[in-house]
């Protein structure tokens, strides 16, 4: 086929095989006499431990919701390790094909869509064989390549500008260079894959999860595929650990690895060194580097485990989510009995919907408006007009429920404000109702109050208890709140509480409330500048 610009279809045809040995890429495993195995282990027993505990910490209908998210939250990491940033907010606007005009964003938008639709099949248990056997790596990557616009399935031979197609599923039939690694010939894959599979398919549990790092590693040695490597390793090592730990999906290993990406690559590369000396294992290549990379592998999982063991933990959860649902209910955006909802499915995990009326009080009429509200907000779903009612988590909320999970994008029309946005919104209120705007100030304040206290790593006594002496003595202690700023927070919520109750012998005036709104702007910048300080 002709092309002006020099486009090829990979070239079919017997690919080359220069007979190299496959003990090229031993070890495979970390050896039971190596002086690190002790230490693999036991990070292997931990991450088990702590991964089994966190998933059965979660109501059934909270993990659903919750594996959705971090199923968007892996994709996101994983892609942008390989230098593509799709928000997790434009890769959920992608799911309801809801795609970007600019054509790049929008092939990055498919592409994350791709890796989505795969790993849920692997969640699903779609992926039948083992993970690491050839037919599995060759199946996960021609699912996710068959996905992917035609304009991310082209790439260039950095030495010639050959263009070249990458088939879905198809092994490399040219030779590629990766950094420094000259990788096996094109012929020789499938004996190197015959022998990654036989090296990892039949370990133990503990076994397998020490083995994760490594198989990672020496796929993307092997470099099966023209284009699309770290994404198919990284989806294999979800299956991996997923099949050994029984994740739930409830967390990824992708995160860390981003937020350490150079230690990440630092490790691969690491890993192709030669054997060093008659210390360094009986492979070829260096067992210290391959042992090293399944430290920082472990290490990595077990902080992420930790990293959303602490984000839902379940007071902080429905803290968050009870005074995020408080400020929408004031501007309006909620209706009022919202939170009484969120709150019994958080603590369930489901909800009937012949159930609401009675939790909120209210007639069957006002609960199937209640629900559809909620539904409508993506807040709610549901799998039918008769299935319970379970939490989305949706990642437009996530800076709010969630914080941390992914970094927050720049503000655009329809997306969730932070506490200084929330003022934004009070202003806009206050020209119709005051109190109202008043009492949405205050909940900016307590978010501040709060996020604070999230750092240090204390929750409050109570539900909307966000101001106590106790939680007051340990913003001082941090260095958080001084006299002078807690005298102007009490005067402050004197104010809220006139709000909240209406004061009639002395009503707050507008002015008054333009000038309560003008002393939040300064006290959250002081609670942020005293944080940054502390930090």
């Amino acid at each position: 086929m002709e092309d002006d610009k020099g486009d090829k279809i990979a070239d079919i045809g017997r690919p080359e095989d220069r007979g190299e040995s496959v003990g090229l890429m031993l070890p495979m495993l970390i050896g039971e006499s190596s002086r690190h195995r002790s230490e693999l282990n036991d990070l292997a027993i931990d991450l088990a431990a702590r991964s089994s505990g966190f998933r059965r910490s979660l109501p059934e209908g909270i993990r659903a919701a919750l594996a959705d998210l971090v199923r968007a939250m892996n994709c996101y990491y994983s892609n942008l390790i390989e230098g593509h940033d799709t928000h997790p907010i434009d890769i959920e606007r992608a799911l309801k094909n809801d795609y970007s005009t600019d054509a790049k964003k929008r092939d990055l938008q498919l592409e994350a869509k791709a890796h989505i639709a795969v790993q849920q099949w692997i969640d699903n248990g779609g992926l039948r064989p083992a993970p690491v056997s050839e037919e599995a790596i060759r199946e996960i990557h021609r699912r996710f390549c068959s996905l992917l616009p035609d304009d991310l399935l082209w790439v260039e031979e950095p030495d010639t500008g050959e263009r070249v197609r990458v088939i879905p599923g198809a092994l490399r039939e040219r030779d590629v260079k990766v950094g420094r690694l000259v990788a096996v010939s094109p012929g020789a894959v499938p004996r190197f894959l015959t022998n990654f599979s036989n090296a990892y398919a039949r370990l133990g549990r503990s076994d397998s999860i020490v083995a994760a790092a490594g198989a990672h590693h020496r796929l993307l040695w092997i470099h099966p595929f023209l284009d699309g490597n770290g994404r198919v390793a990284r989806l294999m090592s979800h299956a991996m650990l997923r099949d050994s730990l029984d994740t739930g999906g409830l967390w990824s290993v992708s995160r860390g690895l981003a937020r350490n990406v150079s230690d990440y690559k630092r490790h691969l590369a690491a890993c192709d060194l030669p054997r060093r000396n008659d210390l360094d294992g009986r492979g070829t290549l260096s067992e210290e580097e391959l042992a090293s990379f399944t430290r920082f592998f472990l290490e990595t999982c077990i902080d992420q485990v930790r990293f959303m063991e602490e984000l839902v933990q379940p007071e902080r959860l429905r803290t968050r989510i009870n005074l995020w649902a408080e400020e929408e209910i004031r501007l309006g955006k909620l209706p009022q009995k919202a939170g009484i909802v969120l709150d019994a499915i958080l603590y369930r995990g489901e909800l009937p919907r012949s159930e609401v009326a009675e939790v909120v009080g209210a007639t069957p009429r006002h609960a199937r408006r209640l629900i559809s509200a909620l539904m409508d907000e993506e807040i709610l779903v549901s799998e039918s007009v008769r299935a319970p009612l379970r939490l989305s988590f949706p990642a437009a909320l996530a800076p709010r429920w969630m914080p941390g999970l992914f970094p927050e994008r720049p503000r655009v029309a329809g997306d969730r404000a932070d506490s200084l946005q929330v003022l934004d919104d009070a202003e806009e209120l206050l020209e119709r109702f005051i109190e109202p705007a008043v009492m949405v100030v205050w909940t900016a304040i307590e978010r501040e109050l709060l996020a604070a206290l999230d750092r240090i790593g204390i929750k409050p006594e109570r539900q909307y208890a966000i101001i106590t002496p106790k939680t007051m003595e340990h913003l001082r202690h941090a260095g958080l709140l001084d006299k002078t700023l807690e005298a102007e927070l009490m005067q402050m919520r004197q104010t809220r509480n006139r709000a909240a109750h209406g004061h009639f012998e002395k009503p707050i005036s507008r002015e008054e409330a333009r000038a309560y709104l003008a002393k939040a702007r300064v006290m959250i910048q002081c609670l942020r500048a005293k944080n940054n300080n502390a930090e």
